[in-house]
């Protein structure tokens, strides 16, 4: 089994076909896409590929060392022209081709009208070991 994160995006990917900020869109609708991603996970947990999930807030602060006895640097909140991740599905699957298909899957959730998102997610795989370095 291999791991892969799927990356939910704010902004910084491609634009959706059904691209209606989620702000913009009634209760009902965001309700059924909340149940959608949930009804996705109960899936995957029942054949074992589900991991983990989270949905993140869009506030945020970029943090970095600024050198011996000061404090972190902060950059934020988001500036509009950064990237900004949405949230996370972590899956277990047997191969590469199943993390596209549930990808695919998964980019289908419902928005704006009850019609699928048809957002880019972003499918980065797990290091499985640190990488070797060669000269």
């Amino acid at each position: 089994m291999a791991k892969y994160l799927l990356l939910k995006h704010y902004r910084g990917a491609p634009d959706p076909v059904n691209n209606v900020p989620m702000d913009q869109w009634t209760p009902e609708e965001v309700t059924a896409h909340i149940k959608y991603m949930n009804d996705f996970a109960a899936r995957l947990e029942a054949t074992g590929e589900f991991v983990d999930a989270q949905a993140l807030a869009p506030e945020g602060t970029w943090v970095s060392y600024d050198g011996e006895g000061r404090p972190p640097a902060t950059d934020g909140p988001f500036a509009e022209t950064k990237d900004l991740v949405a949230g996370w599905m972590v899956i277990d699957v047997d191969s590469y081709e199943r993390a596209v298909e549930l990808a695919g899957e998964l980019s289908a959730a419902p928005g704006a009208g009850g019609k699928p998102i048809h957002e880019w997610l972003e499918l980065r795989p797990f290091l499985t070991a640190a990488p070797t370095v060669t000269e």
